[in-house]
């Protein structure tokens, strides 16, 4: 039996000194590179995975590493730490203080542990498989709104929301039928924030393994469910995320079934 304390302490170690190198940071002049047309990463990113890597990897050099900044360590572990050193990239280049550092650990193929810290705030979410979820020691649960038009969401775009338009129509319907839509630029916090109850739902598309990892473990530990927009139960590996208190999440899917054969039948927007 695995004695996850170990692995749960030393995430929290490498997310806290992160966290805490990206808050005191934040007002300094970080040099900017785009990926992409809008997608882009600083300084302060590849710092602080090398921070991470360097603190996992010293102590448990065997296992395996995916990590967003081009990290992709394959030892042939059972294990694999799958890291976004700083979700929010964009929030952060801009000074926007909504972003954090996460980390899971996948063992054969399950996510079963994961941390994501938020340094402005000091909070720390943390979840074992089995063992529940938690905020700062405390334990944590998904709302109890059953009501998708009462319910508070949260939503991403894509980088390539320039050329595919993707997600317009599923924002479009949700504005209309639930009580209000948050875009708030991290999807580690959005899933955090659906498991502590302060979301009660949350849906992104073309996301990556180390957007969701810790943070769909957060909610279906506090008692939510995660899928994907079809209702398939979420893998660490799925790409578009539907992530709910649970007690809306058939609402939702109704919601996006007509955006999804809207796509079908239209092309995106």
């Amino acid at each position: 039996m695995q004695d996850w304390n170990i692995y749960l302490q030393a995430a929290q170690e490498a997310a806290r000194r992160a966290g805490t190198m990206l808050r005191e940071n934040i007002d300094e002049s970080n040099r900017i590179y785009y990926k992409g047309e809008v997608n882009l990463v600083t300084d302060c990113d590849n710092l602080a995975q090398k921070m991470i890597v360097d603190h996992l990897a010293g102590r448990f050099p065997e296992h395996d590493i995916l990590a967003e900044e081009g990290l992709n360590r394959r030892q042939g572990s059972a294990f694999q730490w799958i890291i976004d050193p700083l979700d929010g990239t964009t929030n952060y280049a801009h000074r926007f203080p909504v972003f954090c550092v996460s980390i899971g650990l996948k063992f054969e193929e399950e996510v079963a542990m994961g941390v994501v810290y938020d340094p402005t705030r000091e909070e720390m979410f943390r979840a074992v498989k089995g063992q529940g979820a938690f905020l700062n020691d405390k334990p944590i649960k998904v709302s109890s709104t059953g009501d998708l038009g009462r319910s508070l969401l949260a939503t991403g775009f894509p980088y390539d929301i320039r050329q595919s338009r993707d997600n317009i129509r599923h924002f479009l319907d949700f504005i209309v039928t639930a009580q209000a839509v948050r875009r708030c630029g991290s999807a580690a916090l959005d899933l955090c924030y659906v498991a502590c109850g302060r979301f009660d739902g949350f849906w992104e598309k073309k996301l990556h393994p180390w957007d969701v990892a810790a943070g769909g473990l957060m909610i279906r530990e506090a008692g939510g469910t995660t899928t994907d927009l079809f209702g398939v139960p979420m893998l660490s590996t799925c790409r578009d995320v539907l992530a709910s208190n649970g007690l809306i999440h058939r609402q939702m899917l109704d919601v996006l079934k007509n955006g999804l054969e809207g796509e079908r039948t239209n092309g995106p927007n």
